[in-house]
Formats: C-alpha cells, sequence, structure tokens
C-alpha cells in the first residue's frame, strides 16, 4: 500500500511538503506545500507552468501537475518540519513523456519486462567555493597533489562531516568520503542501489550539498569544470544487473562465466553485452551524460596541475584502469566514467538502460579491451572513436543514432535536442574577451 503523505506529516511531524520535479537541463523545481492540502496534491499533482522551466511546452499548453511519489519521501534532516518528495510530471491526465524522472520510470519497466532490474551508484564531485564562486573557499587549500589531502579535509570538516551525517540518518548507508583531485575538490560515496532510488538521491544531494555549504557561507557546485587547469567534476556511475529489484535482488547476473576478454575480468555475457552497448553508443550518449558547453573541458581537457585529467577522450574500455571510459574493477560490475556533474540524475540513469538494453537485444560487443595507460600510450589506439568535441558534435551524434532516440523516448528525444540546440546556440552567439584578445588587431 502507497504511503499515506497525510498520515505521514501527521506521524513525524512534518508541516510542509516540497513537491519537487526535475526539468529537461537538471534544473530541480519545487513548491512548497502545507501538510493540510498535500492529500489532494498527492491525488492530483501540484501545479506548475511547464513553459517557466527548461520543458518543451508554450504558454498556451494546460497545466503540468507534479504528482509525488510517496514512496521516495525525504524529510529534511537540517529541518525536520520539512519534507522532499520528488513527482512525476503528468498533463491532461497522461505522464509527460519529455519529463526526465517519466522517461526513467518507463525505462525500468521496459528493463524489467526483459528480467534486467539495473542497479547503479554514483561517485558526485564537486568544489565548495566562494559564494560569489570565483575561487575556492579555502585559500590554503594549494597542494600540487591535493588529493586525499588530510589537513585540508580538517577544514572543511564541519561542511563534509554535516552532509555524511545527514547521509548517516536517511539510511544511505555512506561509506567514504575525500578530498578529491582538485583544489577545494569533493567526493562523497554511498551505498549502491535501484536505478530510480539512485536518481532520486543523486537529485536530493545535490540539493542537500548546496543547502549545508550555504548555512556554512560556502557555495556548492557540480558544474564539470568550474577551474581552468584543475580536474573537473566527474559523475562516475557503477553499474550491475539484477534478477530482481530492491531486497528482492539475490543473484548479479553481470557476475559469472563470461567469454573472450570481458569473461576475464568478471563479466558474464549478458555483462558482455551490455557493456557493449554503452561502447556502442557512447558518442551519442555524451549528449546526456556530458549536457553542457562546459562538459567537454573536462573531457577533452590538457594536462592538470595534478597531472591527470581522470576524464576519457577516446570510446575505450579496460580492467580496473582509470584512464579510460570504462573501468572494469572487479566482477559483475563496471565503472562509466564518462558523466559529469552537470548531468540530469533521472537521464543519467535513463540512458545508461537504454544504452543497455540496445546492447543486450543485439548483443553487442563491446571490442578490444585496452589495457594501456592512456595518458601515456593512448596515441597508439587507431581502432577507438574519439568522444565528441563539444556539446554539438555531441547533439550530432545523438541525433543520428536512431536507435537509441527511439528507446529514449521521440518525444523526449524532440524535446531535449530542440531546447539544446538553442542552448548551443546562445552560446554561440555570446561574444567572449577571448574573441576580442585574439582578433581585435587582425
Amino acid at each position: 500500500m502507497a504511503t499515506d503523505l497525510a498520515k505521514f506529516a501527521e506521524k513525524n511531524g512534518v508541516k510542509y511538503f516540497m513537491i519537487s520535479y526535475t526539468d529537461l537541463f537538471g534544473g530541480q523545481r519545487a513548491k512548497l506545500v502545507p501538510a493540510r492540502a498535500i492529500a489532494d496534491m498527492q491525488e492530483d499533482g501540484a501545479g506548475f507552468a511547464g513553459f517557466a522551466t527548461w520543458l518543451d511546452l508554450t504558454p498556451a499548453h494546460p497545466d503540468m501537475l507534479a504528482v509525488p511519489d510517496p514512496e521516495a519521501v525525504i524529510i529534511l534532516p537540517w529541518n525536520k518540519e520539512i519534507a522532499w518528495v520528488p513527482a512525476n510530471c503528468v498533463m491532461e491526465g497522461e505522464p509527460l513523456k519529455q519529463a526526465p524522472r517519466n522517461v526513467l520510470c518507463r525505462l525500468i519497466e521496459e528493463a524489467a519486462a526483459e528480467g534486467m532490474h539495473v542497479k547503479t551508484g554514483i561517485e558526485a564531485e564537486f568544489f565548495l567555493l566562494t559564494p560569489d564562486g570565483q575561487q575556492i573557499s579555502d585559500q590554503y587549500d594549494t597542494a600540487a597533489k591535493p588529493c586525499y589531502d588530510q589537513q585540508a579535509f580538517m577544514r572543511r570538516l564541519d561542511v563534509i562531516r554535516e552532509i555524511s551525517d545527514h547521509m548517516l540518518e536517511l539510511g544511505w548507508n555512506p561509506y567514504q568520503n575525500d578530498h578529491e583531485d582538485a583544489n577545494g575538490q569533493w567526493e562523497m560515496n554511498w551505498d549502491f542501489d535501484d536505478a530510480l532510488r539512485t536518481a532520486d538521491k543523486h537529485s536530493f544531494f545535490k540539493f542537500m550539498a548546496k543547502c549545508v555549504a550555504e548555512k556554512h557561507g560556502y557555495r556548492v557546485t557540480f558544474m564539470p569544470k568550474p577551474i581552468e587547469g584543475l580536474t573537473g567534476n566527474g559523475c562516475h556511475a557503477h553499474i550491475s544487473v539484477w534478477d530482481a529489484p530492491g531486497t528482492d535482488a539475490k543473484t548479479n547476473v553481470f557476475a559469472g562465466e563470461g567469454s573472450g576478454q570481458t569473461g576475464e575480468v568478471g563479466l558474464s555475457e549478458r555483462g558482455k553485452h551490455f557493456l557493449g552497448g554503452i561502447m556502442k553508443h557512447a558518442s551519442a550518449l555524451a549528449a546526456i551524460t556530458n549536457p553542457t558547453v562546459n562538459s567537454y573541458k573536462r573531457i577533452n581537457a590538457p594536462r592538470t596541475t595534478s597531472g591527470a585529467t581522470w576524464a576519457p577522450n577516446s570510446v575505450t574500455w579496460t580492467g580496473n584502469n582509470r584512464t579510460h571510459m570504462v573501468r572494469v574493477p572487479g566482477p559483475g560490475r563496471f565503472e562509466l566514467r564518462l558523466p559529469d556533474g552537470a548531468a540530469n540524475p533521472y537521464l543519467l540513469q535513463a540512458v545508461i538502460i537504454a544504452a543497455g538494453l540496445s546492447g543486450i537485444r543485439s548483443k553487442a560487443d563491446p571490442g578490444k579491451r585496452h589495457d594501456i595507460d592512456m595518458y601515456a600510450e593512448g596515441h597508439t589506439v587507431t581502432d577507438a572513436p574519439k568522444l565528441p568535441l563539444n556539446m554539438l558534435d555531441a547533439l550530432r551524434e545523438y541525433d543520428k543514432d536512431e536507435g537509441l532516440k527511439e528507446t529514449m523516448g521521440q518525444e523526449f528525444s524532440a524535446a531535449y535536442l530542440k531546447m539544446k540546440h538553442e542552448e548551443w546556440n546562445d552560446y554561440a552567439s555570446h561574444f567572449s574577451s577571448w574573441e576580442k584578445a585574439n582578433t581585435l588587431d587582425i
């Protein structure tokens, strides 16, 4: 039986609900609803003008209703009178097909019909900046190799520990937090889960990290490459497929006896084909996993001050080696290192499932395993595609990939491509200081 949000509020002392949905650009939108009104909202949804957010709608469209998913409700650990609840978007009684959470829910159902229940964990990297976003918050965090810096960690312990305490309270089982490879950069990890639950947690984590940082006088950014010369914000995804959802899952179908080079690193035949789908659609995937102009300053970056970008630029896979797009660190799962911090939490999970389904259905082969250091020897790999150089190239790759567009949904794909092309055109029409510096005296 579905959770009754009115009774939930009465039991837990909740006075308000934030009914939240995520738009095509990853923006989180919400209405604050008093607990006294939540019963009607749970049934009918909270009304929004979709055109006012990043959705392909017009002012003439009827109300878009955000219908909360009561099973995903979260009480804010830092303000227990408010509960956050993600919502599915409905218009005129039908799911809005372009809405990201709806896209993911449909693909989860499609995969389940084929006996596949995708579980993922993500590594959400972020920077702690000054409130104006112009510099890192810790003026003493200047080491050439700052990764795991113990003293820098202690100077921001108040923020990182508070976020970790909240995750412990929520039952997410966070298991490690660290200062990452760039000055001012952090990563926090929690247990993997069903794809929808991971997407909801990812969405809430971004909200929570920003709220906690602002309370302490800082600013969190998940921007892919906020500081030139430093490592960018990745959002690596660890992927496995199971025989059932949730706690009913008993068997990891990616584990087992597989053939060839994937079998050697612990992937079953289904795992091989799922990985084959990721490799097959990688260039088109980038339009979703790396969705901003800034994204391509991370995956095609020159060497950083720490000595490595930790981001791929070629479509390659390997064993336990972090210089490739896909790493297989152990039996039964693999890590997709392509996504960045700007990735929409719901579309990220959706496109992983879509590409994997394509690979399973077509028995796609992931190709040759490369076990070399791509930073030192990448030039020797001549048979692997390069990832897109910019957002426009990625959008064109996605538009060419008819199979992936169809699996993601034609209505979603059309809306996404339309709005992202508009974003690119807006960027291309922007005049920069670089242009004047390099062209004024021509």
